[in-house]
């Protein structure tokens, strides 16, 4: 195995803004199916099961690709491996935006779900070519990019769809990534591989890939399992081998898919833990809120349309955009446990106010904005705690597995928020009661709290 240094290069300001650019395009592109779905629905002839199953093909396919992107990342150069995942998810979005019926669509969103990898590779550009108090704020810049282009996709996805066409809302963002990718590929140098001689661990990524897809099919058909209790041991269980399995090949790879000694460092370990905790708490907060204002005003809900709905959450968008920047400098300046701390003792404690503060629409508002802003800083804090605590050769994969961890705790969330709230139903009714949304809040701060247990660890063996 050869490991050849990073070069003493540094990337200029246009290089890292083409990154956010790109990052922007790619968050718009991601976001367009969420707002639109009933369109898409109502054009494409769609039953609820198979809306479900478009609203989720991307995100399966990110769970899938962001490990598999940063390892090879780390092995071949970011730069090399992020052009041709870019290429990829052009092709999707074409295939999107050309999509005559379901199959083909699912088949470009598919596709287009390999964007997610590209943060990861990002992560290792900014850290092979900046300092690391700059490569902290180019973290956190890129990242709240990447946020900030999922709301502008929400937000001209509708227009574009019924002004134009469903194909437009697809084809504009991924002439963007086009132009953007051409960007970085002009302006950002070629980072050298680190392990261009390694092979590539086929077993251990097949597997890898098995416990993710088990994983993120387990929790979609969460709603069906309690009445299927076969259908969760087998699920269980399959888990369970792949995991073993997994860790068996890894251990004995001379080139392994991800180093177990790597996860084993409390700095890593924790950051998981930290993110999984965090965002399941967020998740829950994210389905409740919404939930609250749409339901009749004649309760204890406000009876919003979906238009007004989407100009109340648009606050908490925004503060989601601006949070990786703020984390980025933040980190840079007080250092990344401190801010994580922070986050998480904020976010916790707004969570705790809705228990009892939610009986005006600015209450769910407010709440919303501190909410998206504290944890979205918290959760960059982590990315950035955990790209500079392992060497530059591991950037990719352990930063990609926080992403990972991310959409497995959100996915979590939105399931755990919809089973208590159909348990929360009384007889007769097909409203939850309001202590079901109570019991909600209550879970998302205990279970954002105790993530604090373990902020201390992330700081064990690693130096600012």
């Amino acid at each position: 195995m050869t490991t050849t240094q990073a070069p003493p290069v540094r990337i200029g300001k246009a290089a890292v803004a083409a990154l956010g650019m790109l990052a922007t395009s790619a968050g718009a592109l991601e976001s367009v199916v969420a707002p639109t779905l009933p369109l898409l629905q109502r054009e494409l002839s769609l039953g609820p099961a198979e809306g479900a199953l478009l609203s989720i093909a991307m995100l399966i396919t990110g769970a899938l690709v962001a490990p598999i992107a940063g390892n090879l990342g780390d092995r071949y150069g970011g730069k090399w491996v992020m052009i041709r995942l870019m290429a990829v998810v052009s092709v999707g979005g074409l295939v999107s935006a050309l999509a005559p019926n379901l199959p083909v669509l699912l088949l470009g969103q598919v596709l287009q779900g390999a964007m997610v990898g590209a943060m990861p590779l990002s992560f290792i550009l900014v850290r092979n070519y900046l300092p690391v108090g700059e490569s902290k704020v180019a973290i956190g810049v890129v990242s709240g990019l990447f946020i900030g282009g999922g709301m502008l996709g929400t937000l001209i996805a509708g227009p574009i769809a019924e002004g134009l066409s469903r194909h437009w809302m697809f084809a504009i963002p991924t002439l963007a990534i086009i132009l953007t990718t051409l960007l970085v590929h002009w302006l950002m140098p070629n980072d050298p591989p680190s392990q261009s001689d390694a092979r590539i661990d086929w077993p251990g990524l097949a597997l890898l890939s098995g416990i993710l897809l088990t994983l993120m099919l387990g929790l979609s058909m969460a709603p069906e399992v309690g009445s299927r209790p076969l259908l969760l041991g087998a699920l269980v269980v399959l888990l369970a081998v792949l995991v073993a399995g997994w860790i068996h090949v890894e251990r004995r790879s001379p080139s392994p898919m991800v180093n177990l000694r790597l996860l084993a460092k409390p700095a890593i370990w924790s950051s998981y833990v930290i993110t999984f905790a965090v965002c399941i708490g967020v998740s829950l907060s994210m389905y409740l809120v919404p939930q609250l204002f749409a339901l009749s005003a004649d309760g204890y809900g406000f009876g919003a349309s979906a238009t007004d709905i989407g100009l109340y959450l648009l606050p908490g968008a925004i503060a989601a955009a601006l949070a990786g920047p703020v984390a980025g400098i933040a980190t840079r300046r007080f250092g990344s446990s401190a801010v994580v701390a922070a986050g998480i003792a904020v976010t916790t404690a707004t969570l705790v106010a809705l228990v009892f503060l939610h009986s005006e629409i600015w209450h769910l508002v407010v709440g919303k904005v501190v909410i998206a802003l504290a944890s979205g800083v918290c959760i960059t804090a982590v990315v950035v705690k955990t790209a500079t605590s392992v060497d530059q050769g591991d950037t990719g994969t352990a930063t990609s597995l926080v992403l990972v961890t991310r959409v497995i705790g959100f996915a979590a969330g939105a399931q755990i928020s919809g089973a208590f709230l159909a348990a929360g139903i009384p007889s007769g009714s097909n409203v939850p009661a309001e202590s079901a949304f109570i019991t909600g809040f209550v879970i998302a701060g205990v279970v954002t709290a105790l993530s604090l247990l373990v902020v201390r660890t992330m700081s064990k063996g690693v130096k600012e």
